[in-house]
């Protein structure tokens, strides 16, 4: 790498904008992997719609401070998230945001702090969380920049560091993804990676070359099993999940919320809920839940609060 580094708020701006041009176009090939936690195949077009959404957001946004720009858009993303990978997604930037709260610039230190709390966020949003899916790359990117910034030797407030910590996290990412293919029994048999890993990916990706200046190269990604842009579309000769997808925004507090998450375990699986914000004990939450009827996750939800922005999708038909 020998461009100059970029490390303000103009790179957050360049990097929503690359991050959503790079779901669009790897969207397809996304879809047609995606055969876990369901079959459905629109993991690649939940996610570009949900960066759509947070980097629309930001785009009239005037602001010095990373922490709220990137806040600003992962809460918009959150809001209106489309199904597991897009909400995963506007959690971790939510959660990547956090350190970054009144700085006006990145460095290796507050990026590794970033991508540590993204992952905790992303990982404690769902009930059941499982390796080999977008949540291996982003922990795997967290390890890699904090051990970075230990070992590096550069004055830590440098660009020499971050450079540093850029290339760890984009050493490691790539071969998480290919891992994840022998984490999941599905994608074993399937012969294929993650799809909401390979997005988590390209997230990573578009965070570095917008800081850097440097594009991936595309022979980048040859190394993901199923992911040839002539690949037919794994998901649909693949067993679907009976049921629906609910998802709605309710206002909680933090007791409230634990008491309606344990009651959608006990319903459906796929369960997520992440507070959108919260100013004092009553918190917006975002929920997601796999059910087989849509009535027994809205009367749980409706008996803790009342929901808005409700959406009910079949697992069965969507496609994108």
């Amino acid at each position: 790498m020998t461009a100059k580094i970029a490390s303000g708020v103009p790179a957050a701006a360049t990097w929503l904008e690359s991050m959503v041009g790079a779901l669009a176009n790897h969207s397809d090939r996304l879809d047609a992997i995606n055969i876990f936690p369901v079959a459905d195949g629109d993991t690649g077009s939940n996610l570009y719609l949900t960066a759509r959404t947070a980097h629309d957001a930001v785009s009239v946004l005037e602001s010095e401070d990373l922490g709220e720009y990137l806040a600003t858009a992962g809460r918009a993303g959150m809001e209106s998230a489309r199904g597991n990978s897009g909400t995963l997604l506007s959690v971790f930037l939510i959660g990547f945001s956090e350190p970054l709260l009144g700085q006006p610039r990145l460095t290796g230190p507050l990026l590794a702090a970033a991508l540590e709390r993204g992952r905790v966020r992303a990982w404690s949003a769902l009930s059941d969380p499982v390796p080999g899916t977008m949540l291996s790359v982003a922990e795997s990117a967290a390890r890699a920049a904090s051990s970075a910034v230990a070992q590096s030797t550069a004055d830590p407030s440098s660009r020499a560091n971050l450079r540093e910590v850029l290339t760890a996290v984009q050493e490691v990412t790539i071969q998480s993804v290919v891992s994840t293919e022998d984490q999941l029994g599905a994608l074993t048999k399937a012969k294929v990676v993650d799809a909401g890993a390979v997005g988590m990916l390209l997230v990573l990706d578009t965070l570095c070359a917008a800081l850097t200046g440097e594009e991936p190269e595309e022979s980048r990604y040859t190394p993901l099993h199923g992911y040839g842009i002539q690949d037919p579309h794994i998901h649909a000769t693949s067993s679907t999940e009976e049921g629906v997808e609910v998802m709605c925004t309710i206002t909680l507090g933090a007791l409230e919320a634990a008491t309606l998450r344990a009651r959608l375990d006990s319903l459906g699986n796929s369960v997520i809920m992440s507070a959108v914000n919260g100013p004092n004990e009553a918190y917006r939450w975002r929920v997601h839940v796999h059910v087989p009827a849509a009535e027994d996750a809205l009367e749980a939800i409706r008996e803790a609060g009342e929901p808005v922005n409700v959406s009910i999708t079949d697992l069965c038909t969507h496609s994108g």
